[in-house]
């Protein structure tokens, strides 16, 4: 009887389910004050993470969407965003119309934190999206300068064109750096003179998700995730007639600053053509102490690709390479400093370049539950050289490939999800003086899988992660780790606009290459480094808590978080000179992080804008309360941002405290305050947008130094200066 009870409940069910045929909405994205249409806008239907771009007439459409309650969003940086709440009921179709205008702040959107476009209110993780018209004014050789200055993210560096961001006070492997959602294959992570080289301006955005993003992309992202998201198709997979793109040029003073930087995408019919390019040049840069010599860098790189989309297949093809040169700065001839007899006498100059191929295929609607499924396949193969004059002293190898397959299920108003397999080959040999490790060849597979609920009193968020990462060194002891990392969070909507968030992580990350197997001089780092084959895998535990609140004339977002983790691998100095270094081995310990980000803008009226921001971290080993090496210090920001027609004007002040809870082998570093200006003027017109810019940074020609650095006793950040910048980009 009960089983008969039950098939006719499914019966019923079903039958329920049919009679709820999906509506349509449709509308077009106009331009305010004109109504002309904004082609190339981004819409999305929030609750499903379903998004789409608006033709050339501006008209945008949603087919099979279930019944239901809904917001549209209209996206396109730097105008303002739309928002349109609308009920579809039972097979009706809905028509509406959204207006954008020039706006001092905009909705956030990202596709980082859940593999789906999603806005920043919406996202269960606190994520930042730096936008292409903002990436061209932020022009910077490598990666940590461009991200600096954003919430909950720092620098670390041993000079310009070493710089990569550090994430809640965490470095290195912690933080995992993608290009398109694909690691890059550089060997950032592994050392302090070891720079994430990047071309902003060619950039469509770069998002940071702050916390655990170990779910969707790894163990070594407990810190976060960066991600360079390089155009328009990587998010979008379609294709769109004609021509969009982009030109930028920027130059400035103090260390002579030049370059540039283009691209396109060409659509007809079902094929997309892309291509893009650019470089920029600096010489030493300035401080008020003098000039910082062999500070120079260079940069260069170029991409092309072609792809096909059908109506339910489709692929794409690409290949890039990026080739540069920056100096390391050192303490001969810049006021002395601690490094020793390993530091090379005369300046250290490092070549590198980086060459990859990237395909990506998939199938839409590959089952009735599934909406669709990607491959994507990439190679890179890095390698550098550290030269003393005309003498290479040390050359590294790195050569990996990754493959990842991502299942999308067919979202609906209540449900959504993905998940999917991961996995990375990898070859990294270093030859030479500083020769840390013997060749190592690593592998590693994963499968994740990601899940949202709408329970209508809150949403919810669970997932897991299994993943195994294998080392087989040359003469030395194997390793191999497995683990599994699971998170599940609560999100709860307070008020219209408002919503409060709650995450919890259990994380695994298995110990890096270097970790294990370093043995020798690492000027890099200014230690004699000496790993541990025996290292545990570490495990963390996670909390992470947001408020946040979004509307028209306030934007507020308020982070608390606190990791506890277990078996914690550091560098402990043991007090033994080797040539000047400090010798350091590796060891492991618990250790736990704690800190706050928060970030207010408030609209005074409707063209002046207050932007205030602040963060803090403290890490430390758990027992002993020793503090963990270059965790940044207290920071803070303030600016006004105030709009005119089409100009804009933005007057700000950084700040940040003094740092004197410090590792054994650093010291102390003071606090300090910088003054900018950032002015610009948009001209926006039907089918293109010009921006004319400059940004003038540290007035107060103020000496200070970044905490994080390795250099900094003898390297101070850059004095005044002033950049130049125009870009358009036309669809």
């Amino acid at each position: 009887m009960g089983i008969a009870k039950l098939g006719i409940l499914l019966l019923l069910s079903c039958a329920v389910a049919a009679a709820q045929e999906p509506g349509t909405i449709r509308g077009k994205v106009v331009l305010e004050p004109s109504l002309e249409a904004v082609p190339n806008a981004t819409v999305l239907l929030v609750q499903t993470g379903r998004s789409t771009t608006t033709g050339a007439d501006g008209a945008f459409e949603f087919t099979r969407v279930a019944p239901g309650s809904y917001e549209i969003l209209a996206h396109l940086h730097p105008l303002s965003d739309d928002r349109e709440r609308v009920v579809v009921e039972t097979g009706q179709a809905i028509t509406l119309e959204l207006r954008m205008h020039i706006a001092p702040i905009h909705e956030h959107v990202t596709v980082t934190a859940s593999g789906h476009e999603e806005t920043a209110l919406e996202a269960f993780q606190s994520v930042t999206a730096v936008e292409s018209l903002r990436l061209a004014s932020r022009s910077a050789p490598s990666l940590g300068e461009v991200l600096e200055n954003e919430p909950g993210v720092a620098k670390r560096s041993s000079g310009p064109g070493t710089t990569r961001p550090v994430v809640r006070g965490f470095d290195g492997d912690r933080v995992l750096i993608l290009q398109d959602s694909m690691p890059t294959g550089t060997l950032s992570y592994q050392s302090g003179d070891h720079g994430e080289p990047m071309e902003a301006s060619a950039m469509e955005r770069i998002e940071v998700v702050r916390g655990p993003a170990t779910l969707l992309y790894g163990g070594n992202a407990i810190g976060g995730v960066v991600n360079a998201i390089s155009s328009h198709h990587q998010i979008h997979e379609h294709p769109h007639e004609g021509v969009r793109g982009h030109m930028t040029a920027f130059g400035g003073s103090n260390n002579a600053l030049g370059g540039g930087s283009a691209g396109f995408e060409y659509g007809t019919g079902k094929w997309l053509l892309w291509g893009g390019g650019g470089g920029q040049r600096t010489g030493d840069y300035g401080t008020p102490l003098g000039r910082i010599e062999n500070s120079q860098t260079r940069l260069e790189q170029a991409s092309v690709g072609l792809g096909h989309y059908g109506r339910r297949f489709f692929t794409t093809g690409g290949y890039g390479v990026q080739d540069g040169r920056y100096g390391v700065p050192s303490p001969h001839g810049n006021g002395g400093g601690q490094g020793g007899d390993h530091l090379e006498e005369g300046p250290v100059d490092v070549p590198f370049r980086r060459q990859w191929v990237r395909f990506s295929g998939g199938v839409n609607h590959p089952a009735a539950s599934l909406d669709n499924f990607r491959l994507t396949l990439s190679y890179s193969d890095w390698r550098h050289r550290e030269e003393v004059g005309e003498e290479a002293h040390n050359r590294f190898f790195n050569k990996q490939f990754a493959y990842r397959g991502v299942f999308t299920q067919t979202a609906s108003r209540r449900f959504s999800g993905s998940f999917g397999f991961q996995g990375l080959r990898r070859d990294y040999k270093s030859i030479g003086d500083e020769s840390l490790t013997p060749p190592v060849t690593q592998d590693s597979l994963a499968a994740f899988a990601v899940e949202q609920f709408d329970l209508r009193l809150f949403r919810v968020q669970l997932g897991g992660r299994l993943e195994h990462t294998g080392y087989n060194p040359e003469g030395l002891r194997s390793r191999s780790f497995t683990g599994f990392s699971g998170a599940a969070g609560l999100q709860r909507s307070l008020w219209e606009g408002g919503s409060a968030i709650l995450n919890y992580t259990h994380s695994f990350r298995a110990p890096a290459l270097e970790e294990l197997y370093a043995f020798g001089p690492h000027a890099g780092n200014l230690t004699f480094e000496i790993g541990d084959p025996g290292l545990q895998r570490e495990r963390a535990e996670g909390l992470d808590a947001s408020i946040r609140h979004h509307s028209s004339r306030l934007r507020a977002d308020f982070n608390v978080f606190q990791y506890w983790i277990g078996s914690y691998v550091f560098l402990a100095p043991t007090g033994v000179l080797h040539g000047g270094l400090l010798e350091a081995a590796y060891r492991q310990g618990n250790a736990t992080y704690r800190g706050t980000e928060a970030r207010l803008d408030l609209g005074l009226r409707p063209d002046i804008w207050l932007n205030l921001g602040l963060d803090t971290v403290r890490a430390e080993l758990t027992r002993s309360d020793l503090a963990l090496p270059r965790i940044p210090p207290v920071r803070g920001h303030a600016a006004l941002d105030i709009h005119y027609r089409g100009f804009n004007f933005r007057p700000g002040l950084e700040l940040a405290n003094h740092q004197d809870r410090v590792f054994p082998t650093e010291t102390p570093t003071a606090g300090y305050g910088v003054f900018s200006l950032e002015t610009s003027y948009i001209v926006t017109r039907k089918h293109a947008l010009h921006v004319f810019g400059a940004r003038l940074f540290n007035l107060n020609d103020r000496l200070y130094r970044n905490h994080l650095s390795f250099i900094k006793e003898f390297a101070p950040e850059i004095g005044r200066g002033v950049r130049f910048h125009y870009t358009v980009q036309f669809f």
